[in-house]
Order: C-alpha cells, then sequence, then structure tokens
C-alpha cells in the first residue's frame, strides 16, 4: 500500500543536490531493513558527490542490555554532533527511532536543545512519524524545528474529523486498547482500573487538547492508506468470490477455500475510488503507484507542530521543491542551512581535492591565467571562446573589442593629417619645377625623371589613406601591393638619377665614348625595368595568394584585431627585400659618386635621402614584428612617410632653396663658372 522505495532515494538525493548538501550525516535503525537501506542509497550518494561524514545505527531500547551500553549508545549518538559541518542529517526507521533518538539526547545532555551545534534539518523517511511515548509528552519537540519529512500522499477523510471529536472510550465493550490510551494520554484512570491515579478520568476529555507528538488530529499517510488497504481488500475478496462462486456456495467455501495469497492476482489488477474521491491501483509488480509528498514540520511552543506540504516526488521522478516557504530550524536565522565540508569555491576558482581526505573535501586555487570558473565548485577553469577573454576576477568571459586603426581616432587622424599635408607640398614642389622647367638646376638632371620622382612620392605619402580603416577585401588587396609599387617607382627614379650622375661626368671627360648614354633613354630603362619587376612580383603574389580581411583573436587578451592577412608572407618578404635591393643599390652608387664636382652633383642630396630612407626600414622591420594590432599598421604609416619624407626633402629642398629664393644661381653661366672652377 505504499508506492516502491526507490522513489523516496530519488527523492532524498534530488532534495540534497537542490540545496547544494554535500557532507551529510545518517541515523539508520539496526536492523535488517536499515542495512537495505544503506545498501540502496550509500552507491548513490557517491554518484552524485554526495558524502557521509557519519552513518550510526541506532538499536532500538528494548534490544539495550543496562545502563553501559545504554551509555555507549548516549555517547555514539552525542559524537556525530560534534562535527558542526554536517547539519543535513538522514533519519531511517520507524516511528520508535525517533523517540529512541529523543531519549538519548535528553539523557545526554537535557539541555541539548538549546545547543547551537544541535541545530540539524532532520529528513526523515515515510516510515517515520514524530511521535512521542505518554512519558515523553512533556519533553519539547523544538528539537525538530524545520524536518524535512517524505511521506505517503494522503488526504483529508470526510467525517474524519467529526469521529475525532465524538470518539468515547465508552465505545468499546471487551476491548481495552482505547481506555488504556486514553489513561495513559490524559494521566487518568478510570473507576476499577487496576493502577489508580489521583486523577479519574470522566471520559468527556478532547483528543484535539493534546499535544501534536503525542496525537495527531490530522490523518497521517500511514493511515490513510491502512484505510485505503481494507477497501482494497474488501474490493479484491469481492471480486475473488464473485468469479468462482455462486452466492449459496460463497458461505460453503469460504472457510476451506481461501488462502490469502489467492488475492494477489485481484489486488493486482483492482483500481478503486476512494471515499475521498482519489483512486487507487497497482503495477504489475503489485505495488500501488504513486509517489511521495515532501513535508515541511513547523514546530510551536506549546508542543504542537504543523506539517506543510513543500514539494513531491512522483513515479516518474520528478521532483518539485518549493524553498521559498519552507522554515528552517531557529539557529540558521531562516537562512539557507550549509551542509558541506568545506565552503564553497567561488566563480574565478576551481576545486582541489585535500589529500588522505574523502572527495567532498577539496581546496579552491584560483583559476590559472586565460581561463576562467563561471559557477561555483567547479571541477576545472576552461578557457574562453576566441572572441572573449578573462576578467580580472576570472569568472566571467567578457567580448572582446574589434581593434583597428580608425580613421576617427586621434592616432589615424594625425597621420592622415601628415600623409594629406605631405602629398600636398609634394605637389606644390612639383609645380614649381614645372613652372620654371626651363630653368638650368630643373634641366640639369632630367626633368621627366624628377617630375615622375615627384608624382610617386606624392602617390607615396597617398598610399598610408589605404592602412586606415577597417580592413575591406579592396583595400587588403591593394595596399600592399600599391605600396610596393609605387616605392619601387621612387627608389627607380632615384637610381636613374644616380646613374644619370655617374654617365653625364665620365661624358664630360675628353674623348670619352660615353657620351652616346648620356639623354633619357638610360634613365627611363632604369626607372621602367625597376618598376616592372616590382609589378611582375605583385601580379605573382595577388594571383596565387592574394590578402584577405582576417580576424587576430589570439595576439592580445583584450581585443580582436582585424587585420589584412597578407596571404603569402613569403610574397609580401619578397616584395620588401626587392625594395630593399632597389635601396641599397641607389645607396651604393650615390655613395660613390658624392665627390663629383657640384655641377652636376646631386649625389650628395641623394646619398643623404637614401641613408635616410635605409635607416627607416631598417627600424622597421624589428620594430614592425615586435608591435600588434592598430600599432602595427601605424609602424607601416610612419615608416612610409617618414622615408617619402626623407627623399622629398633631401633632394628637393636644396633645389627649391635655390629657384625660389636665389634666382641669381639657377642660370646656366653661373654653373658652368662652378664647373670651370672646379676642373
Amino acid at each position: 500500500m505504499v508506492p516502491n522505495e526507490d522513489h523516496q532515494y530519488t527523492g532524498i538525493i534530488k532534495l540534497l543536490l537542490h540545496f547544494g548538501w554535500t557532507w551529510i550525516g545518517i541515523f539508520s535503525v539496526e536492523d535488517n531493513s536499515g542495512e537495505h537501506f544503506l545498501q540502496a542509497l550509500e552507491p548513490q550518494l557517491n554518484q552524485n558527490g554526495i558524502c557521509l561524514a557519519f552513518t550510526e545505527r541506532i538499536p532500538q531500547q528494548s534490544q539495550l542490555h543496562g545502563m553501559k551500553e545504554f551509555n555507549a549508545i548516549i555517547s555514539r549518538v552525542y559524537q556525530p554532533f560534534a562535527d558542526s559541518r554536517a547539519h543535513a542529517i538522514v533519519i531511517y526507521g520507524e516511528t520508535m527511532l525517533i523517540i529512541s533518538l529523543h531519549t538519548y539526547l535528553f539523557f545526554g545532555d537535557p539541555g541539548y536543545k538549546d545547543d547551537p551545534s544541535f541545530g540539524k534539518v532532520w529528513i526523515m523517511t515515510a516510515q517515520i512519524d514524530l511521535a512521542l511515548t505518554t512519558l515523553q509528552k512533556g519533553w519539547d519537540v523544538q528539537f525538530f524545528q524545520g524536518a524535512i519529512s517524505f511521506t505517503i500522499h494522503s488526504k483529508d477523510l470526510r467525517g474524519f474529523q467529526t469521529f475525532l471529536h465524538l470518539i468515547k472510550p465508552s465505545w468499546t465493550q471487551g476491548d481495552d486498547f482505547l481506555k488504556d490510551f486514553w489513561e495513559q494520554a490524559f494521566d487518568c484512570s478510570f473507576p476499577y482500573s487496576p493502577e489508580q491515579m489521583d486523577e479519574i478520568c470522566s471520559g468527556e476529555e478532547k483528543l484535539e487538547s493534546l499535544p501534536g507528538p503525542l496525537f495527531e488530529m490530522q490523518m497521517t499517510g500511514h493511515s490513510y492508506h491502512i484505510y485505503n488497504a481494507v477497501y482494497a481488500i474488501a474490493h479484491a475478496m469481492n471480486a475473488m468470490y464473485s468469479s468462482k462462486f455462486k452466492p449459496r456456495a460463497i458461505i460453503r467455501h469460504k472457510d476451506q477455500d481461501f488462502h490469502p495469497w489467492k488475492l494477489h492476482p485481484f489486488l493486482q489488477g483492482i483500481s478503486l475510488n476512494t471515499s475521498d474521491g482519489g483512486t487507487i491501483y497497482f503495477n504489475k509488480n503489485k505495488e500501488m503507484v504513486g509517489g511521495f509528498d515532501i513535508m515541511n514540520l513547523v514546530t510551536f511552543p506549546n508542543k504542537s507542530f504543523l506539517r506543510v506540504k513543500v514539494g513531491r516526488v512522483d513515479e516518474g521522478q520528478e521532483f518539485i521543491i518549493n524553498e521559498d516557504i519552507i522554515v528552517w530550524h531557529r539557529t540558521f536565522n531562516q537562512g539557507l542551512p550549509i551542509s558541506r565540508c568545506n565552503n564553497y569555491c567561488l566563480p574565478g576558482y576551481r576545486k582541489k581535492k585535500k589529500e588522505g581526505e574523502k572527495f567532498c573535501c577539496y581546496d579552491c586555487f584560483q583559476c590559472p591565467e586565460g581561463k576562467i570558473s563561471s559557477q561555483k565548485d567547479m571541477e576545472d577553469c576552461m578557457k574562453c571562446p576566441e572572441d572573449q577573454y578573462p576578467s580580472k576576477e576570472r569568472d566571467l568571459c567578457i567580448p572582446k573589442m574589434m581593434s583597428f586603426l580608425s580613421h576617427e581616432e586621434p592616432l589615424g587622424i594625425s597621420l592622415a593629417s601628415v600623409a594629406v599635408s605631405f602629398s600636398l607640398i609634394t605637389a606644390f614642389v612639383l609645380g614649381i619645377f614645372i613652372k620654371y622647367k626651363d630653368t638650368a638646376i630643373v634641366k640639369a638632371n632630367n626633368r621627366e625623371i624628377t617630375y615622375t620622382l615627384l608624382i610617386s612620392l606624392m602617390l607615396c605619402f597617398l598610399c598610408p589613406l589605404l592602412f586606415l580603416g577597417q580592413p575591406k577585401k579592396v583595400t587588403c588587396f591593394l595596399r600592399q601591393s600599391a605600396f610596393g609599387i609605387i616605392f619601387s617607382l621612387a627608389i627607380s627614379c632615384v637610381l636613374a638619377k644616380t646613374i644619370t650622375v655617374i654617365i653625364a661626368f665620365m661624358a664630360t671627360q675628353p674623348g670619352s665614348r660615353k657620351r652616346k648614354w648620356v639623354g633619357k633613354r638610360l634613365a627611363n630603362s632604369v626607372v621602367l625595368a625597376g618598376s616592372f619587376i616590382q609589378v611582375g612580383i605583385c601580379m605573382v603574389w595577388l594571383g596565387t595568394s592574394p590578402p584577405f580581411p582576417d580576424f587576430d583573436t589570439w595576439s592580445l587578451n583584450e581585443e580582436i584585431i582585424a587585420e589584412c592577412n597578407e596571404g603569402s608572407l613569403i610574397m609580401f618578404y619578397i616584395v620588401l627585400g626587392y625594395m630593399g635591393l632597389l635601396s641599397i643599390i641607389s645607396l651604393i652608387t650615390a655613395f660613390l659618386v658624392r665627390k663629383f664636382p657640384d655641377t652636376f652633383n646631386e649625389a650628395k642630396f641623394i646619398t643623404f635621402s637614401m641613408l635616410v630612407f635605409c635607416n627607416v626600414w631598417l627600424c622597421f622591420v624589428p620594430t614592425y614584428l615586435s608591435t600588434k594590432g592598430k600599432y602595427m599598421v601605424a609602424v607601416e604609416i610612419f615608416s612610409i612617410l617618414a622615408s617619402s619624407a626623407g627623399l622629398l626633402v633631401c633632394i628637393f629642398l636644396p633645389k627649391c632653396y635655390i629657384i625660389v629664393l636665389i634666382l641669381e644661381l639657377n642660370n646656366r653661366d653661373h654653373l658652368m663658372n662652378r664647373k670651370h672652377g672646379r676642373i
């Protein structure tokens, strides 16, 4: 007449897990049923990470022999309370176990109920009702305040309370049970009773005046199912006799043909409606179908108590608990009791088992750098997704910010302003050279190469604009190749001007055959050859493995770098290497002719400009490789601007000074006089 006990084990486990109670104690009756309970429950506790702080088997008082054994049991019962960490205690047994436990605690220390260390959450199984004997009716039940009990589902029966109010001991004839109970409960005696007391029982005493632990006015789960069992047996017997015998044969055969086991098939298939409107039926295992109610025991100073339903566990193992209405023992100040070997490991920490102790006991260690734990008591820390990073406390992942060199931030605005300003200055210089194209200084060293160099420098200053802003497919595709080609064109022009100086000087020597090389053909060939080689390299690069927009999630902890993936790093470094080769050749040739006569001598300016150019790019490589994110882009932009500015200032500033401010020096006669004076 009770549900399968496995449902109760499931409910206990889920209750403990719900409240996080992983360090618990068990008081179990010392008999076969207690052993079965422990054998069934302990494996489930271990599987769910719950440890037993202690397991005490309590014998019934009737099994004790002498005060020595009684005192030994008291010590065993008291010992677990020294562990202040185990606040949740499961009790398994029958009602007499509560009576025995109460007795041991009372004789061990009558003031135990006022000791804060005795504040526990008692978890009682359905086999137990909170009850006291008549000898204990003066004892306080506040000790069990806030207990949680699993009970068989029950309902109030119609007329039951009326029956309890009207019941009198005079109802029974030939049965002294009710009279004995009446005398013990009300401390009185009836006339002619073997034990006469001072108080005479009137028979009009009220049951509702008795303390709750002595007599509950509500129907308990046990009583309810005994009531239903009577109806189930009656229906089964009726079904059995109806199926086998005619009415007249029932009386003749009922004594010799009836055996209790013959009721089993009829009980198994029976389904009956109870008087309270419920339905009872049994499964194929001859077990009543149903679950358990979860009750909270609320005690009062007048020694009464109230059972409040706070949840249930159904046959389908559905677990429901309403913790907001639970009243806990007063020592917890209505806060959630904690029953653990140690405190929780807070988010940001992980558990580490203590050597030599049960697995529920552990230390807490902060998560290593780069990992987090977002919940309490995590076994291990975990890494954040690539687009997130750990917080300072290492308890949550924070989304990374997108990082790129924007046009709108101060650094981007500054670099863009410098780039545009220098491009305008270059355009202004180009305008001066076009305006004074027929003057001696402009004509002295190949005007077309000079114009080409100025245009390429102007484009060099505009190249950084492709590096600003969030990388897109088009900008990634163009920016490195455009930078490489334009710079190669500029350096090729510088190299062509240097070679022109060499050829021009050699052609002035008497009897020199180099005069045929003086002219535009050689210079143009150098410019075209130097540029087209870089164009070919870039075409191969863009045709095989072009750059593309990408995101770097690992270089910086708190930012996602929006960048251009160069596609093929080998081709990227070939482009840079070719520019470096052209620069070195230009530097060497300019250095070799730096002491030629001033008439033809741009070589000094070219030498100095190439020294600046090469120094900038030599510093660029280690700086570029050691920076991350938008600052890497800023380093490349600065290198482009600095090297371009070096060429512009070192080569063209002296010429502009003469062209604009010292006009008398900008004529052929002056240049020829300087030439003859030198020679």
